[in-house]
């Protein structure tokens, strides 16, 4: 079983960067697609960003040029480093793995397994 852990969130000023990390815990190798999703205070949890087994990748319209994310096939880590950062981006941001697809995966539902969420202040 997949088992999610993430890093990196915290309190930063518009314009400044983080880098949030989600590590898969589980021993056993096993290839899957990976995402990040967020939920600001009062909405529902929308798409981020979304990368495939091989690298490749998908953004939200409103962090594309600004979030980048990659990942670590051997250390079983993806990333999502972020730029630019605007009081918008505000959220518990969460990364997900999808056992049953190596290629990319934008939709909420698609994901079996979700780490526990971590925050990103961004203040004005």
């Amino acid at each position: 079983q997949v088992q999610l852990v993430e890093s990196g969130g915290g309190l930063v000023q518009a314009g400044g960067s983080l880098r949030l990390s989600c590590a898969d815990s589980e021993r056993t190798f096993r290839r899957y697609a990976m995402g990040w999703f967020r939920q600001p205070p009062g909405k529902e949890r929308e798409f981020v960003a979304a990368i495939s087994w091989s690298g490749g990748t998908y953004y939200a319209n409103s962090v594309k040029g600004r979030f980048t994310i990659s990942r670590d096939n051997a250390k079983k880590t993806m990333y999502l480093q972020m730029n630019s950062l605007k009081p918008e981006d505000t959220a518990v941001y969460y990364c997900a793995a999808d056992p049953d697809s190596t290629l990319i995966v934008t939709r909420m539902y698609e994901y079996d397994y979700w780490g526990q969420g971590t925050q990103v202040t961004v203040s004005s």
